[in-house]
């Protein structure tokens, strides 16, 4: 008999994590990296925190979303921000869906939206070929108080993984899809408040 890989739930929160952290992605130009590197956290300026920022904890969703550093200058380095899980769940609680869902009108969904500081968005998870999965990533968009939290409080310590991207790019363009995935961040399902 024949083992079965189980499958992946069409949402689960998948990321690299220990007791006290929670890995996410973003990807931003040279001056907000190197200012984020420098001072182990963002600083306006050149952040701006009255942006909503979206933090990702899928590595291949995030190499999708920046072509692997390579799609714009404006997301050119690849920061892995480690940050709180209290603050991560924190979001999580504090959140609203991007778009209606389930039975909740669009005029309750919309009052609930604009008080909420989180938005949570669900998009197809990607592989090495940045070919859409069955399985969908999440994305966290953080405004309001959400933001000065991240980047107060919530922020360990801010990585950057632009030259293990670039690896894992080139390797994948030559074909050598094993050794590109066994680079990858190891992301373990995450289940909130375990």
């Amino acid at each position: 008999m024949m083992n079965q890989i189980p499958s992946i739930p069409e949402r689960q929160i998948r990321a690299q994590y220990d007791d006290r952290t929670i890995r996410v992605y973003q990807a931003y130009s040279d001056a907000i990296a190197l200012s984020a590197l420098e001072h182990g956290t963002f600083v306006s300026p050149p952040f701006k925190t009255e942006r909503m920022t979206w933090i990702k904890p899928s590595f291949l969703w995030m190499m999708y979303r920046s072509g692997w550093g390579l799609k714009d200058v404006r997301q050119a380095r690849i920061l892995a921000v480690d940050i709180s899980r209290e603050g991560f769940e924190w979001a999580l609680a504090y959140s609203c869906p991007s778009h209606p869902s389930g039975s909740i009108s669009r005029e309750d969904w919309h009052r609930v939206k604009e008080d909420a500081p989180v938005r949570i968005q669900w998009d197809p998870e990607r592989d090495l070929m940045m070919h859409p999965q069955p399985h969908r990533a999440i994305q966290i968009g953080l405004s309001k108080q959400a933001v000065d939290l991240y980047v107060q409080k919530w922020i360990q310590r801010i990585t950057d993984v632009t030259p293990l991207a670039q690896n894992i790019h080139t390797l994948v363009v030559a074909g050598n899809f094993e050794l590109a995935r066994n680079l990858l961040p190891v992301e373990r399902p995450y289940g909130v408040g375990t």
